[in-house]
């Protein structure tokens, strides 16, 4: 189902997980949804007004099946080039393996052969680069490359699983599917006190807002920070 959260922003509920679709400077898809969530996409893509070949960019936050599952063919289909963070790009093309002595690692490890690779490389995310309108915000913690992706001129922040919304509140990503909790928390820090003030905050889970999502992540922070 395709949600229109504010002017240029829709999020598209998938299979237990979040996409969203963002009109910036060119037609940008965040995240990709699992690997049967290919066609969901694509009717979003086409209820929002536009054809399925306009998608310019997809911003990948960070390599799990039900974010990276439905990539390859969507990239394949459009040729939309794929940006992800360093950490976790060699987990989506094959060329490491996420390490099994981790319960997070070893669910990548299972879930990780039902990923089809993109025929090409991603390009490469750092902290503080520029994609387009969005920036890019290393915030390593449930996976080593997590990336958020925030927009200024749609005030609109994309943050993947660095949180979850329940019951409308947020939550750091729960330990049992992060690498480093610890970590978790200092990113959710960090991003809170250097992104922009926005109204959207896009998460993979749960329900996104769309008034004053700045606020609410930099509320989480305080809440962490006193427990």
């Amino acid at each position: 189902m395709l949600v229109h959260l504010r002017e240029g922003v829709w999020q598209i509920e998938c299979s237990g997980v979040n996409v969203y679709l963002a009109a910036a400077d060119e037609l940008t898809l965040i995240d990709a949804g699992t690997p049967r969530d290919g066609g969901t996409v694509r009717t979003a893509i086409r209820e929002a007004g536009f054809e399925v070949a306009d998608l310019g960019r997809i911003l990948v936050t960070h390599f799990d099946v039900d974010h990276v599952g439905a990539l390859a063919s969507l990239a394949a289909e459009t040729g939309a080039t794929v940006h992800m963070g360093a950490a976790d790009a060699p987990f989506l093309m094959g060329k490491e393996v996420p390490p099994g002595l981790t319960l997070k690692g070893a669910l990548q490890r299972v879930s990780g052969v039902f990923v089809d690779q993109p025929d090409h490389d991603p390009e490469l995310v750092a902290d503080g680069d520029e994609i387009g309108s969005f920036v890019a915000y290393q915030t390593p913690g449930h996976t080593p490359g997590h990336t958020a992706y925030v927009s200024d001129d749609l005030d609109a922040a994309f943050v993947g699983d660095l949180v979850v919304e329940r019951d409308g509140e947020l939550r750091p990503s729960p330990w049992f599917i992060t690498y480093d909790t610890e970590s978790v928390r200092e990113s959710i820090h960090d991003l809170a006190d250097r992104e922009p003030a926005v109204d959207v905050l896009g998460m993979g889970h749960g329900t996104p807002f769309a008034r004053s999502g700045s606020v609410r992540l930099a509320e989480l922070g305080e809440r962490i920070e006193a427990e």
